[in-house]
């Protein structure tokens, strides 16, 4: 299968059923079987993606994507025994990195709701054009990117954390902050954007936020 066909959506559904890391192998750039530059575009969504998981306090090295021949038995096995290894170190998905069960579904179940809109602002705006594994690497490490991430995808996470919350009951601007880790200036900048999409109002008998 070409490594092109592969989705985010593939790459989230392993974490949420349990898996502590997701190992992508491809052909090697500019060798694509299928001309369809199908490594590059999989290559673009896990840089993507390791930012995401990053975002959300996941550690990035779970996702990784080496590149190799149908005849690079060898190649294989060092990238997937090295990745096995790193995933070891790690430990657990979610509670090495101080996140309770609760939380990790939470922000794996906003990430995977967002995944339309996601993929469309990967399209316009957070594609790389078409160039060696090096200027990729380059190019999501920068402040161009940084800025295009944090203005498409980052309020959109916290809008959606902000209403997962909320579901499960009222909150003050403080309570959020502390359950978002954010602080409560961003909350009230988010919830006054939320409260224009009509996503969540405020409750002046209890005096908290709640689901629109």
């Amino acid at each position: 299968m070409c490594s092109g066909r592969i989705d985010m959506a593939f790459v989230l559904r392993a974490f949420s059923k349990g898996a502590d890391g997701v190992f992508v192998g491809a052909c090697h750039l500019s060798e694509c079987n299928y001309i369809t530059h199908g490594n590059y575009h999989t290559l673009n969504m896990v840089l993507l993606l390791r930012k995401i998981l990053e975002h959300i306090g996941l550690n990035p090295e779970r996702l990784r994507m080496n590149f190799m021949s149908g005849a690079e038995a060898n190649l294989f096995v060092e990238n997937v025994n090295s990745f096995v290894k790193k995933i070891k170190e790690l430990g657990p998905l979610g509670k090495s990195e101080g996140m309770d069960e609760k939380a990790l579904k939470s922000r794996l179940d906003t990430v995977t709701k967002l995944i339309p809109y996601i993929r469309l602002v990967e399209r316009e705006r957070l594609r790389a054009p078409v160039m060696s594994e090096e200027e990729y690497h380059t190019f999501f490490d920068s402040d161009e990117l940084k800025h295009l991430f944090n203005e498409t995808i980052v309020e959109k996470l916290a809008i959606g954390q902000i209403v997962s919350l909320l579901r499960e009951g009222p909150l003050t601007t403080a309570e959020i902050a502390k359950g978002l880790d954010l602080t409560p200036s961003e909350v009230s900048k988010h919830l006054n954007t939320s409260s224009r999409q009509r996503l969540v109002r405020f409750d002046e008998g209890l005096k908290r936020y709640a689901v629109a």
